[in-house]
């Protein structure tokens, strides 16, 4: 199976429980190690009995000199089964584990309460939740290192803070996790999501020079299409349309995010126009956006593969993040 179709699979049927691996704990959380210091640590999607984040800060807790580790976790509870939710602490030497009254929902009122003690929040949230999860985080100020599904870097609410530079794509990619039956399962596309301070990207060396007969235009709008990142030419100084894969070589010193293919210069088209018969469409942010009056009013020729597409004459594109080099643009 298609380690992409996996992951929405998953996303849409809600199923949540993977395992991320140690190597892959390990691997991302050595490069904050200085920014731990001092800090009260919260996994608030960990059971602490199975979950490697738990076993990494317990493994590391005097190198990396935090305060102190929380753990909470999600369980179900109906009058057939009852899963218990612990909350477990872990001080450098004393371990608490005590009973949630709750399900240990990370959004309940008893994870919350722990959400504002700590300092540092580092967990696999449930991609199925992340916009609910992301906006608790924000709302609550917490900085926090966690596992995303790259495309939800482009999501309304967390976009806007990706265009702000408020939170950036981590060092690492995750290909693998563990299910609970003990299974490997592959994903594409997952990355980790921090706003703690994270180097800059290393400036893309840029190669090609614009040729308008490979960068072509867009119908009815100011901007060229660049197919690959490493196809960005050098010389353009407009709008240019990248892949979303452009937010992990993202530098804010060589490039500006002015938006994407549903939200453009700060602009976030209301919900009305969202919609066809209750349906999901681009049609109408589309034609407006981009003036594409050959687009289908019916959605259903196109279904989900339609969504988030954008049109050149009759070539159908991928979302596109619309960017500008920083320095090209000053000097226009």
């Amino acid at each position: 199976m298609n380690t992409n179709k996996n992951l929405q699979i998953s996303k849409n049927k809600g199923d949540d429980e993977f395992y991320t691996l140690y190597e892959d704990i390990e691997n991302e959380l050595s490069n904050y190690k200085e920014q731990f210091k001092n800090c009260i640590i919260y996994c608030n999607c960990d059971d602490y009995r199975v979950s490697n984040f738990v076993k990494y800060f317990k493994d590391n807790f005097n190198e990396l000199k935090i305060k102190k580790l929380i753990a909470t976790h999600y369980a179900t509870k109906n009058l057939i089964r009852k899963e218990i939710s612990h909350h477990y602490e872990y001080d450098g030497k004393n371990e608490v584990v005590k009973e949630l009254r709750g399900n240990g929902s990370f959004n309940s009122k008893e994870c919350i309460n722990l959400l504002k003690e700590a300092d540092i929040i580092v967990t696999n949230p449930p991609f199925s939740k992340w916009i609910d999860y992301i906006k608790v985080l924000v709302n609550f100020n917490k900085k926090f290192l966690v596992i995303s599904n790259f495309n939800a870097c482009t999501y309304r609410h967390s976009f806007s803070l990706m265009k702000e530079n408020k939170i950036r794509v981590g060092y690492n990619w995750v290909k693998q996790f563990e299910t609970p039956e003990g299974k490997s399962k592959k994903f594409g596309n997952v990355c980790w999501v921090t706003n703690l301070e994270v180097k800059e990207k290393q400036k893309l060396v840029l190669t090609k020079k614009y040729d308008p007969e490979i960068h072509k235009k867009f119908d009815n709008y100011d901007c060229i299409n660049v197919d690959k990142v490493s196809d960005i030419p050098y010389d353009y100084d407009g709008i240019m349309a990248v892949p979303i894969t452009f937010l992990d070589k993202y530098n804010p010193e060589q490039f500006i995010i002015i938006g994407d293919s549903r939200y453009h210069s700060g602009q976030e088209f209301p919900d009305d126009i969202n919609f066809i018969d209750g349906k999901e469409t681009y049609r109408r942010i589309l034609v407006k956006l981009l003036g594409n009056s050959d687009i289908k009013d019916d959605y259903k020729i196109f279904g989900n593969n339609y969504k988030g597409s954008i049109k050149i004459g009759d070539r159908f594109l991928y979302k596109r993040l619309f960017i500008q080099q920083e320095k090209l643009k000053k000097n226009k």
